[in-house]
């Protein structure tokens, strides 16, 4: 049994790290040269929308800071 089963399990993790060098990385670095591509994150177009996102929500959080300090100060000192 041992026979073929060692042989088979060191094919099989041969294949496994063979497979993991040439598979595309995702959104992190690029996979080597003629596999790999520019990450989403990388480019032009994702650049400027994760920075509306984030200039949208220091906008919100702001919005939500200046909401609360008014309900504080009207807590304290009513207007009458």
């Amino acid at each position: 049994m041992d026979r073929l089963f060692l042989p088979a399990l060191a094919v099989i993790a041969a294949a496994a790290i063979a497979f993991a060098s040439i598979w595309p990385q995702g959104y992190g670095d690029r996979s080597p040269a003629p596999f790999g591509f520019t990450p989403i994150q990388r480019t032009a177009e994702m650049q400027a929308k994760m920075k509306r996102e984030a200039m949208a929500n220091q906008r919100r959080t702001n919005q939500q800071r200046a909401a609360a300090r008014d309900l504080q100060t009207q807590a304290l000192a009513p207007t009458q």
